[in-house]
């Protein structure tokens, strides 16, 4: 590991740690949080522009992660298998609160993206609203939110794949 990549992580944790102190900080009103709007990038499955989650008329799962993240990656898989699963009748964003531009760059989140598999649209959380709205605490945290912006699960740290397909189901047969 070279200094730039020690320094990169570092980085990561302090501007995460600082998201997620004003996250824990603030009174959020999680129930009318969403819609919120994140700029996307141009990787596999996302193209570069803007996403509004929850994804219109769709219940959406929502994972926070960061490049840095070992368990993000470790769960990665377990993702594109409940994509592959369920991404017809429920919408799957990703978003990073990283500081893309200031420590991470837009070709270092696609290529990370690209390495892992990703398959839907990967976002940038720039101003911690979506973590802040999930009432995420670490990362990785997944949510799903309903079409209807209501948040109906949540999880932070690494996920039990068999819970969060229970929880995907009764998603997608709601309607």
């Amino acid at each position: 590991m070279n200094r730039r990549q020690v320094l990169t992580g570092l980085a990561g944790i302090g501007l995460t740690g600082g998201s997620l102190w004003v996250v824990r900080g603030t009174d959020t009103g999680r129930e009318d949080a969403f819609p919120i709007t994140v700029e996307t990038i141009d990787a596999t499955g996302s193209t570069a522009g803007e996403t509004t989650l929850p994804v219109a008329d769709a219940p959406t799962l929502i994972d926070c992660f960061a490049t840095w993240c070992d368990p993000c990656k470790e769960q990665f898989p377990k993702l594109s298998e409940l994509h592959a699963e369920f991404g017809e009748s429920v919408a799957f964003a990703s978003v990073t609160n990283e500081l893309i531009g200031r420590g991470t760059t837009q070709d270092e989140l696609r290529r990370w993206w690209n390495t892992h598999g990703g398959a839907w649209p990967v976002g940038i959380d720039r101003d911690g609203a979506v973590l802040e709205a999930i009432g995420a605490s670490s990362i990785p945290s997944l949510a799903i939110v309903d079409a209807t912006g209501a948040i109906q699960w949540t999880d932070s740290g690494q996920f039990d794949v068999a819970s969060v397909r229970t929880q995907l189901a009764a998603v997608a047969e709601s309607p």
